[in-house]
């Protein structure tokens, strides 16, 4: 497999993103709801920060992320604390990697933006997903336009409507400068969702913590989307 923008970060990653306290991550996981004895599939899992988050709340969950090391942390993880997880290192874009109709539910925080083929992506979600089941994801809001020292969900030279993969560059934006990340639109995610058979459930835009709002003036800007989608069956 083709080495991960995340295997040469992988120590700062995990270093600096442990915490499911931030309000993006509580957005996702309210928006999901009880999870007891469900099947849960966690999209770019990582060192399995949500999943094991999961597992605490008694979801039988899977992890998936393309990075090895970040897999491998994940391991390391559930060896120290074993709470029943399986780790899966491949990557959700490519076929046959996931089953039909396995889970109830599938989550993915904050790694859309890090999945160069969207499309393949969802495909594979959306099959793996039960009948009426549903799936959750956090992003950065893709209409947030930076703030002091931090950057945007596009380049600052660039524009809402103009998607690809770049690179961030302001100070306060110490991830996406070495991993960069895949702006698109807003109705780029919710197409191709819906296109999948996910429709669109609940929405919020939570509020960054208070000392990140003074700093980044984001009380007048959207800073993060989280969503629900439920998959209807076919008719």
């Amino acid at each position: 497999m083709t080495q991960a923008r995340y295997d040469d970060v992988a120590d700062f990653y995990t270093s600096g993103f442990d915490s499911t306290g931030d309000p993006a991550t509580q957005g996702l996981l309210d928006l999901l709801g009880p999870v007891a004895g469900l099947r849960v599939l966690d999209v770019a899992c990582g060192h399995g920060r949500i999943t094991r988050e999961l597992a605490r709340r008694g979801a039988l969950a899977v992890g998936i992320d393309i990075s090895g090391q970040l897999i491998r942390k994940a391991r390391q993880n559930e060896q120290n604390e074993p709470l029943g997880l399986r780790y899966l290192h491949a990557d959700i874009a490519a076929p046959g990697v996931l089953g039909d109709d396995d889970f109830d539910v599938a989550t993915c925080n904050f790694g859309l933006s890090d999945i160069d083929d969207l499309d393949a992506a969802i495909t594979a979600v959306s099959a793996a997903l039960r009948p009426r089941g549903c799936f959750v994801f956090s992003i950065l809001h893709p209409c947030f336009a930076g703030g002091k020292d931090i950057s945007g969900a596009w380049p600052a030279d660039g524009s809402y409507y103009g998607e690809g993969h770049w690179t961030a560059g302001e100070a306060k934006s110490a991830l996406r400068r070495q991993v960069g990340a895949n702006h698109r639109m807003l109705s780029t995610y919710l197409s191709t969702l819906r296109r999948h058979g996910l429709w669109l459930d609940q929405v919020t835009e939570p509020l960054p913590e208070p000392d990140w709002d003074q700093a980044h003036d984001a009380d007048r800007k959207p800073v993060f989307l989280v969503a629900r989608l439920v998959k209807l069956p076919p008719g």
